[in-house]
């Protein structure tokens, strides 16, 4: 599935291999992926024969600037893949959409869920106002590096529980329930800690672990697990799930504690953590 250090896993790929290529023919084979932009006529029709110029990530949103003057933007979800492929390579189920290039393959996006979202906007305009989600996000630490006071006055102007607020795209973009759970375990905090109540040195803890699971994700070239599938845009899975210190390890010994990790529900969903030394 792709979160924040996925999406910037694919930025980097797609940077370097789909920048300066040009569109020669789209394949849409779900309206709804594109709808905001109007129907798939339109806008096959506006980006055959375009060349992408640039490409730019914001939170889980791929930005590419056309020569047309528009810009591309491709909204990723949890569950979409994104995929270089050559011409000959057999469409996987849920191909939603491919871009054929005139050298250089394909470019093709997967989500059996329907979740990824496609669409043409002024290129004139700054993109946090053509794109309303955008311009509400949160925090993007792979993006916009800041300082650790910086960051603790945006947690302390919260009164929220730290798992909320990690998981919340308005606060911090695109972390979701395994980076949380890593990113609490490393900063030695609670999940139902209220973020309204962290002292000094909790918070600069909590700065750097964010920091450092997020950068080692990406590192490490994203997670692949059972049941939160991720591959990268040529098809290979990545090892950060080799380095998960409590994320589905309930039952074995905390790396810190040497007590067994618990579990519990909150949100409806399974968090991970340690009891003895998560305070």
């Amino acid at each position: 599935m792709i979160f924040l250090p996925e999406a910037e896993i694919v930025r980097r790929e797609l940077e370097r291999e789909v920048v300066g290529r040009k569109i020669k023919d789209v394949t849409l084979n779900v309206a709804k992926v594109v709808a905001r932009s109007g129907n798939r006529t339109v806008v096959a029709k506006a980006l055959t024969g375009v060349k992408l110029d640039a490409l730019v990530r914001v939170g889980t949103h791929l930005v590419f600037d056309l020569d047309s003057g528009q810009r591309l933007v491709i909204a990723l979800a949890p569950s979409t893949s994104v995929r270089r492929n050559t011409g000959r390579d057999k469409e996987e189920p849920s191909t939603v959409v491919i871009l054929a290039f005139t050298q250089g393959g394909h470019l093709r996006l997967i989500d059996n869920k329907n979740g990824v979202e496609m669409f043409l906007v002024d290129g004139d305009q700054p993109i946090e106002e053509t794109v309303p989600e955008i311009g509400s996000a949160g925090m993007d630490p792979l993006a916009a590096p800041m300082a650790w006071t910086d960051f603790g006055r945006k947690v302390l102007g919260h009164d929220v529980k730290l798992k909320s607020l990690l998981t919340d795209n308005s606060i911090i973009v695109g972390l979701g329930d395994i980076y949380s759970d890593e990113i609490l375990f490393e900063a030695g905090l609670r999940y139902d800690r209220l973020s309204g109540g962290l002292n000094t040195q909790e918070l600069r803890r909590f700065y750097r672990s964010v920091v450092t699971v997020l950068n080692d994700a990406v590192k490490y070239r994203g997670t692949s697990i059972e049941s939160s599938p991720w591959l990268d845009p040529h098809g290979e899975p990545g090892n950060y799930q080799d380095h998960l210190q409590v994320y589905g390890k309930h039952g074995q010994l905390s790396p810190r504690s040497r007590q067994p990790l618990v579990r519990t529900k909150y949100s409806s969903r399974w968090t991970y953590f340690c009891e003895q030394s998560q305070v």
